[in-house]
């Protein structure tokens, strides 16, 4: 049985905030912090990630995605963070100002509906931010974390929030390819 690994997501499309982005990657590099970008294009608002799920599953996941309510809203992508803290970073991430609550709502809404299908609670609950980049060593830390103090109030832009997509991740040594499996769409 093939098992597909999967998490439900909202993607970036617009091409000016994707720019912002891979800006700010850039800066980010330059000082020569060990980390790992992730591709401007693979950027998204993740949801839930879901792990593997069975073909059969992917029809009553995308069945509960279509129970969730929600108008399209905007989303501003706005500042620069990182998990755990800045004294230990394993991940930089960029914030959501504008439609954080919406985007709350939303996981509010799937997450009792994607435990009645079995998945276990998230245990970290839901954070809206994108990831940038991850770290994979303390090369260069104290530079990073400089850097990024500087780009705290750096706006990205905004988005429109409007297609809910569950999304395969294959992981391969260039990075993870994404593909859409199923989409909700709410249009204006």
């Amino acid at each position: 049985m093939e098992l597909i690994r999967s998490f439900i997501a909202f993607d970036i499309g617009e091409a000016s905030v994707l720019r912002n982005l891979a800006k700010v990657q850039d800066v980010l590099l330059g000082t020569g912090a060990d980390l790992k970008i992730v591709k401007p294009e693979n950027i998204h608002i993740t949801l839930r990630f879901l792990g593997d799920v069975t073909a059969e599953m992917v029809d009553k996941i995308h069945n509960e995605m279509g129970q969730v309510q929600f108008h399209p809203f905007e989303v501003n992508v706005k500042g620069v963070g990182v998990f755990p803290n800045p004294r230990h970073i394993s991940v930089v991430w960029t914030g959501i100002r504008e439609g954080a609550n919406e985007l709350r709502a939303i996981f509010d809404q799937l997450e009792p509906r994607l435990q009645a299908l079995g998945f276990t609670p998230d245990s970290k609950g839901f954070s809206p931010h994108l990831t940038v980049a991850r770290v994979r060593t303390g090369r260069n830390r104290d530079a990073l974390a400089e850097q990024l103090r500087t780009l705290e109030g750096f706006e990205f832009g905004t988005v429109k929030a409007e297609c809910l997509r569950l999304k395969r991740s294959v992981l391969t040594p260039q990075g993870p390819i994404y593909s859409v499996l199923r989409e909700t769409c709410h249009k204006t």
